[in-house]
């Protein structure tokens, strides 16, 4: 019987990897490195959720990016204390770009607001050590567009702070996200496209999302290769958008396109898990009233459930 068409892409990168991993043995000495977006744990403290991050054994930590005015948000000696002493680094912040600080709005009023968010937690970036701060250049929850100059605005808005990014040393990673959360850049081609729009080197890498990409890309694993070098952090889920292995996402396969794009080799560069659960905007998870127990479960299950997967693959 003949192959479906995604199982030859697989089939593809499967025989890519076994060769690298043959012919080039020491590309794979280092693992991937695996982080945790703690935006999704609601309003828990920063030190219960370090605290469960250091129990399951996950050594970094992709910050919500919660500074959203000048007395909110993370202290850097908050963050470094806490993070320090459970042996915790960040990874990166993950910018929360919603209806009130968008990007592409077509209210100027709006627009200054992102850009203020964004210099106030590009520092809480520089001040914790993070290597990448997450963009969307449209607000989330909001799929139906103001009209057809979006992309023009956000990309006008994002030029005015991009060398920020620059002096912070922090990559600017422009995240693609389903169409039925965001009016615009939903995949990783049209990521590609609003970089080059931006044409900033604080602005060069993309961060992707797997559940985004089983909706917007053809193949997950056939994006990957296709954003070698650009892609600096992924946001990982199951199919159901919850904890890894509870769904039917071909893990083995991204894992396998990440080690031969050198993923594991890029100091800069991230697995993120993000199971937030269905539905169309999930922006409303940052304040709910954490569960611990089921927040328990998504980190242990998920980590647990990576970590196997890659060792299997590695010692194929």
């Amino acid at each position: 019987m003949e192959l479906q068409n995604f199982e030859i892409k697989n089939e593809k990168i499967k025989k890519k990897f076994l060769e690298i991993k043959k012919n080039s043995p020491e590309r794979f000495r280092k693992r991937l490195k695996f982080s945790w977006s703690n935006w999704g744990f609601g309003m828990e403290s920063l030190q219960d959720s370090a605290q469960r991050l250091k129990k399951y054994g996950i050594k970094y930590i992709e910050l919500h990016g919660n500074r959203y005015g000048a007395d909110l948000g993370y202290s850097q000696k908050e963050a470094n204390d806490i993070l320090g002493s459970h042996g915790i680094e960040v990874s990166g912040i993950c910018g929360m770009f919603s209806a009130e600080n968008d990007l592409s709005s077509n209210s100027p009023v709006v627009r200054q607001r992102a850009l203020d968010y964004i210099k106030r937690n590009v520092e809480l970036g520089q001040l914790t050590g993070a290597r990448y701060f997450l963009v969307v250049p449209g607000a989330v929850g909001r799929p139906g567009a103001y009209d057809d100059m979006e992309f023009e605005r956000s990309v006008e808005s994002l030029k005015i702070v991009a060398d920020v990014l620059v002096g912070a040393e922090i990559r600017g990673a422009i995240e693609p996200i389903r169409s039925a959360e965001v009016s615009f850049c939903h995949r990783f081609e049209d990521a590609k496209r609003y970089i080059e729009a931006v044409a900033n080197e604080g602005v060069k890498h993309i961060n992707g999302d797997v559940y985004h990409m089983l909706v917007e890309e053809a193949h997950i694993g056939q994006a990957i290769i296709e954003a070698e070098g650009l892609l600096t952090n992924l946001h990982m889920a199951d199919t159901n958008r919850d904890a890894l292995g509870g769904g039917s996402l071909d893990l083995d396969t991204i894992i396998m396109a990440l080690y031969v794009i050198g993923y594991n080799n890029d100091e800069g560069a991230f697995v993120t898990p993000e199971p937030l659960g269905p539905g169309g905007d999930p922006y409303p998870a940052m304040y709910g009233k954490p569960d611990p127990a089921r927040l328990d479960r998504l980190v242990g299950s998920t980590a647990r459930y990576f970590r196997e997967r890659e060792e299997e693959l590695l010692n194929m």
